[in-house]
């Protein structure tokens, strides 16, 4: 599973000229299965994400988590995050999960920082626009089987 994490002042993203999910201070999350993640890789990730001291203190030291700083997250399906770029010039996505499984395990994502934080998302497997002010900027990207 593959996250990428930017710091946000605040997020949304629309589909079909409608917003369905708007943050204010917090992470934007695109959020990229494959065909090996399991369960135990949303549970990784997630508690990797809400911990991580990527915010900053009095001092300005990124020292503050998302439970910290009472954040949100703004979760958003990617599988071109899973893209092959190693052969051609045209991605291959035979790393990325069925859509099936992609988006049982996207869900239980989602379910499980909603546990943490307030979580807004997007529709799965839509056609989105997402707009972030990046606060920063500050990006990570972050992958399960690495953590």
């Amino acid at each position: 599973m593959i996250a990428v994490i930017q710091r946000v002042l605040e997020s949304h993203v629309e589909v079909d000229g409608k917003i369905v999910g708007k943050i204010g201070k917090g992470v934007n999350i695109l959020l990229g299965v494959s065909k090996e993640d399991t369960e135990e890789d949303v549970i990784k990730l997630v508690n990797k994400v809400v911990n991580l001291r990527i915010f900053e203190d009095q001092n300005q030291k990124m020292n503050l988590s998302l439970l910290d700083i009472k954040g949100e997250a703004l979760v958003i399906s990617q599988f071109t995050l899973l893209a092959n770029l190693k052969k051609g010039r045209r991605p291959s996505f035979e790393f990325s999960a069925e859509p099936d499984y992609a988006k049982r395990l996207y869900n239980l994502f989602v379910s499980e920082i909603s546990k943490c934080i307030p979580t807004q998302t997007g529709i799965f497997g839509a056609d989105m626009k997402v707009y972030i002010v990046n606060d920063g900027p500050v990006t990570f990207i972050l992958n399960s089987k690495s953590i």
